[in-house]
This record gives structure tokens, sequence and C-alpha cells, in this order.
């Protein structure tokens, strides 16, 4: 069986503590569990590296370019399946507040995208940009799987 790849637009935040589930949406033909999140736990809720951390472990893995402002790039070896995840990194008070992610990938090299922000020592949440909701991680992943096989099946 072939691992999952992943197709996704989001704002990768660190979760608080105590977290309300929200309602269900239907997201790309499914049903999915949002969370509900206050402003002041979004405001308040940072993950627990810094900024420059953060910058500095993206750029350990192969084929990262990560500008000095935060910006970055990542992309596939040229042999195998192509595959691209742009992003930014947000600080406040010398902690990284968030992630914007867009782009493909492996599921796989997600994980190691998301270990470069104290993932899975932090629990993460995923605010989908268009959809403006928020998901937890195994809903994201459910979500960002069917994302990228609607998107595959678009192509054929």
């Amino acid at each position: 069986m072939t691992p999952p790849n992943y197709t996704f637009h989001v704002t990768l935040l660190a979760r608080p503590q105590a977290v309300a589930t929200g309602g269900a949406t239907h997201l790309a033909g499914n049903e999915c569990a949002t969370l509900n999140v206050t402003r002041e736990q979004l405001a308040t809720t940072t993950f627990a590296c810094r900024f420059e951390d953060a910058a500095e472990r993206l750029q350990q893995l192969e084929r990262m370019y990560c500008e000095p402002d935060g910006s970055f790039v990542w992309v596939s070896a040229q042999e195998g399946p192509c595959w691209q995840v742009d992003g930014n990194l947000y600080d406040r008070d010398e902690r990284l507040l968030f992630v914007d992610l867009k782009g493909t990938c492996p599921a796989a090299e997600f994980d190691r995208l998301l270990a470069c922000f104290g993932w899975p020592e932090t629990d993460v949440m995923f605010q989908l940009v268009q959809e403006a909701v928020l998901l937890g991680e195994e809903e994201f992943r459910r979500y960002a799987e069917r994302a990228s096989d609607n998107a595959n099946s678009q192509r054929s």
C-alpha cells in the first residue's frame, strides 16, 4: 500500500490545553469534527520553540530554502513524485506563534516538517484557511489525505 499524500492550505498552531469540541462540518465530501478555540487562546498559545530555532531546524531539511524573514519552500527530490510546501513563520515575544503552510507532500515528509516546530511533544491544530475552521491533528490528516485524493482524481 502506498503511503498517503497530503494536500493542504492551513495555519499550523500550537494546541491549547483546554480546547472544546466544536460542531461537525462537511469538508472534502466528508463530515469533520471541528475545534472551538477562543480568541484569547489563539492569541496567547505559542509553540515552545523560538522563531530562530524553528528556522534553524527547517534549514536542516534537504532541499529546503528558508529566508531570514521566515518564508520557506521545501521541494521533492528530482527522482520520484513531485511535491512542494511553501510556508511562513510568525512569532510574538520571541516564541513561534503560528506557521502558514500550503502545498502537497507525502505524510512522512509532513511529519518531518512538523518536527521542526516541536511536534509530537507539542500538540498541534490546524486552521483551514479557505474554510476558516479548526481541526485537531487526526481530523486534519484525514481531511488532507482526502484533499490529495480529490486533487489527483481531478487531474486524471
